[in-house]
């Protein structure tokens, strides 16, 4: 049985959370660490938008500055994401794709995603996968109702999947800060609550970050069949995230151009 590093849930800004997660994904390349799961939170609460994505199309830029909002923009592909920080608890998984038998993204998302319904199983939620299509990526819902979207990014055979468990939903300020063309901010604000749910809206009370990483831990263990042993960053990848904080993630090119300076 594989034993993977797994570093517990911790909080940091949305430029340092993707810092971090770049510098896990490098250091795997390299093979200086083993296969991680991370578990974290954002502070203060962020949008997040993906690689190839136009930045003014996609958030109301002065309404995350009012809100106090960050803004990045993520190493992965997909959509626009709103992290709230009382409102989601967030994973990443870095592993060789031999590691987990495919190089296919789909089954990739797949495996991840059992692991991820067997948390929720425990929790109480029933989950059920679904494959996405050409505009969404592949997530998790509950009768229909979006509970955990991901997004990927995969470099030489080694893949970076980080993704959201929505714990609580702040519905109107999530769709103050998303655009959605065609819509005002009630009208998308309308459609999100039929579209997605949350762990609260599911189980009528709450729980605890804390609990839905330790649920994580345990579905991770049981599905993927790992051992994880606790750990923290190298040395080399605080430095590595440090200087990609600093360079990249927290700059105005990345985040408004997806250009690296």
């Amino acid at each position: 049985m594989d034993t993977w590093r797994y570093i517990p849930l911790s909080t940091h800004d949305a430029a340092m959370n993707m810092a971090i997660d770049e510098a896990i994904l490098q250091a795997r390349v390299a093979d200086k660490v083993s296969n991680t799961l991370r578990f974290y939170r954002w502070k203060p609460s962020a949008v997040s938008i993906g690689r190839n994505q136009n930045l003014t199309n996609e958030v109301y830029l002065e309404a995350a500055r009012q809100l106090g909002v960050n803004v990045v923009r993520r190493p992965s592909g997909g959509g626009t994401v709103y992290h709230d920080y009382e409102g989601e608890v967030t994973y990443s998984v870095i592993a060789k794709t031999s590691d987990l038998g495919t190089a296919d993204i789909t089954t990739v998302y797949t495996n991840i995603y059992r692991a991820i319904t067997d948390a929720l199983r425990l929790i109480g939620i029933p989950a059920d996968f679904n494959t996405g299509d050409s505009k969404n990526c592949p997530n998790l819902g509950v009768a229909g109702k979006k509970i955990s979207g991901s997004s990927q990014t995969i470099t030489r055979g080694v893949v970076l999947q980080h993704g959201t468990i929505l714990r609580i939903i702040d519905y109107a300020k999530m769709f103050n800060l998303l655009k959605f063309k065609d819509l005002s901010c009630s009208q998308a604000a309308d459609i999100g609550q039929r579209k997605i749910t949350s762990i609260q809206s599911e189980l009528r009370h709450n729980i605890s970050p804390v609990t839905i990483a330790n649920a994580l831990e345990q579905g991770f263990k049981a599905i993927m069949k790992i051992q994880l042993a606790t750990g923290k960053l190298t040395s080399y990848e605080k430095e590595l995230s440090e200087k990609l904080y600093r360079e990249k993630y927290a700059t105005k090119k990345w985040t408004f151009c997806g250009i690296i300076p």
